[in-house]
């Protein structure tokens, strides 16, 4: 199996997608991904959905709103940051956007005059540092190679630091089967109740929510659709009758089932 994550090889989705397939081969947006992913030239994709300090990825959520691709499974992966330099004398700190967030409280402490520079991703950063001794890089330890040295480890604001990632499949091999559902909802409706109406659907069938997020729909300003995950498989009758509801509520609109799954974690 051959699967298409972001990269360069060394990123934190690249070592999950190592849980999926040994073949893995990369490309710099999550955009790019899932649109490869559909497209068939790949098994399956891997991109962050959420992390437990910044939050939902953006890119993701509109990027599997706007496709037709399934969610076969959720690997979640624990962050463990450390700056990576040539030497310590620097100016800047270049990382992804999230990884940079992840680790504002160090980085103000620390090295307040450091320019941060958003990249594509971690792997990008610790390359611009290997090329640059005037940089540092935010990464896994184990990217330094021989080249970079390890200057502090464990440099996220919190040791809870997780992010989960989806891993994507096309749209044939989308299952019914699992613990937990992804559903994306969108009810081209706005009145007072609405999101109300959702909740209750699930609520009234016993359903859980993990998670659930509106974004915009960019078809025109207050127009959103919601993302929602929930702790049952669409093989279920609870959750088939939920659906149903939902369905109903959102019959101007429309509602894509991206599938079920299971959880694996991954500990590196």
């Amino acid at each position: 199996m051959q699967a298409v994550t972001l990269g360069p090889a060394g990123t934190y989705s690249h070592r999950a997608a190592r849980a999926v397939a040994d073949d893995v081969e990369f490309r710099e947006s999550v955009s790019a991904i899932i649109d490869a992913v559909e497209e068939g030239a790949y098994d399956r994709g891997v991109v962050p959905i959420e992390n437990s300090i910044e939050g939902s990825v953006t890119e993701t959520l509109d990027a599997i709103a706007e496709t037709d691709v399934a969610v076969t499974q959720e690997i979640v992966t624990p962050i463990r940051h450390a700056l990576l330099a040539q030497t310590e004398e620097f100016s800047v700190v270049a990382s992804h956007s999230q990884a940079l967030a992840q680790c504002r409280s160090y980085l103000e402490s620390k090295y307040p005059n450091a320019k941060l520079e958003a990249v594509a991703s971690t792997a990008r950063g610790v390359e611009r540092a290997r090329d640059d001794p005037n940089v540092a890089g935010i990464g896994h330890p184990d990217n330094a190679g021989g080249t970079l040295n390890v200057l502090a480890e464990d440099i996220q604001d919190r040791s809870s630091n997780a992010t989960r990632f989806f891993v994507i499949a096309p749209a044939s091999e989308r299952s019914e089967a699992g613990g937990k559902s992804t559903i994306v909802v969108y009810p081209n409706a706005n009145y007072p109740g609405l999101l109300l109406e959702l909740l209750e659907a699930f609520a009234d069938h016993d359903i859980n929510l993990s998670r659930i997020e509106s974004r915009p729909s960019g078809n025109r300003l207050g127009d959103y659709l919601f993302h929602i995950d929930f702790e049952a498989g669409l093989y279920e009758d609870r959750a088939e009758d939920a659906l149903a509801e939902v369905e109903e509520i959102a019959s101007r609109g429309w509602v894509k089932r991206l599938g079920s799954y299971d959880m694996q974690h991954v500990l590196y």
